[in-house]
């Protein structure tokens, strides 16, 4: 049995275009091509596209997702990795429900926090791994320019992170339009567009060229960065370095 691209994406909620985008880079290739040009789907290519988005899921970019699908593994014995890593996402998130949970009991009962209550309301949480971000990032661009970053944010309401959120949403869906647009990153029209997100950027800390363009390539790089431009669009993040390089080079100092 065999389903078309429509199908697939009907059934998978991944849009048509990410599909082809998937043929394009060799990560999911259809089956079979039909005289019409169409792509066609077989179980074999659906339990790779399975595969593809419970690694998106877990926050892999496209270039390690090629990897894993690629290493020749056994399909089941690839799913039981996956599954394990599932499984642990499960627990950790689990637990941390469990903490909210309690934490919601104890207020709505009026308890009195004591030191070995409010221990608990930081059940779950790997505050390690924060602190590893931080160092990476002082590493990455200096303990002066992460210090500085804090320092802007620490105050800011909890409105203010909303609004932020917002704007960013808004700024990749205003770049999608642009590749849709068949612009290239250097064209007038992307860097009026980046300018949005350099300001945007400059609101937690203020990058020169060299940074700005470090940033834009990171977002190519890291596997945390490149997962979540992947979930709005497959073609954005490579399009964000470019465009980012392109307007660091015209614009900064």
């Amino acid at each position: 049995m065999a389903w078309s691209t429509a199908q697939v994406a009907r059934m998978s909620k991944v849009t048509s275009r990410t599909l082809r985008h998937y043929d394009q880079i060799g990560l999911l290739t259809p089956a079979w091509v039909g005289g019409n040009g169409y792509r066609y789907y077989e179980p074999e290519q659906l339990l790779t596209l399975q595969r593809i988005l419970i690694m998106r899921e877990l926050g892999l970019g496209l270039e390690a997702i090629a990897e894993v699908i690629h290493d020749g593994r056994d399909p089941v014995e690839a799913l039981r990795m996956h599954h394990a890593w599932l499984v642990a996402e499960r627990d950790r998130f689990a637990k941390l429900a469990r903490t909210v949970e309690r934490t919601i009991t104890e207020l709505e009962g009026g308890e009195k926090v004591t030191t070995k209550s409010a221990a608990h309301w930081f059940e779950g949480f790997d505050p390690d791994k924060q602190a590893e971000y931080q160092e990476e990032a002082r590493q990455r661009w200096g303990a002066e320019a992460v210090d500085a970053a804090n320092e802007r944010v620490k105050d800011k309401p909890q409105a203010w992170f909303q609004e932020q959120g917002t704007q960013w949403v808004g700024l990749l869906h205003g770049m999608v339009a642009l590749i849709d647009a068949g612009k290239a990153p250097d064209d007038p029209a992307v860097l009026d567009a980046v300018d949005g997100h350099y300001r945007w950027i400059c609101e937690f800390w203020t990058p020169n060229r060299e940074s700005y363009t470090g940033l834009g390539q990171m977002y190519v790089d890291d596997p945390r960065f490149r997962a979540n431009y992947d979930r709005t669009d497959p073609r954005l993040a490579e399009f964000m370095r470019d465009a980012i390089a392109a307007y660091a080079q015209a614009r900064l100092a």
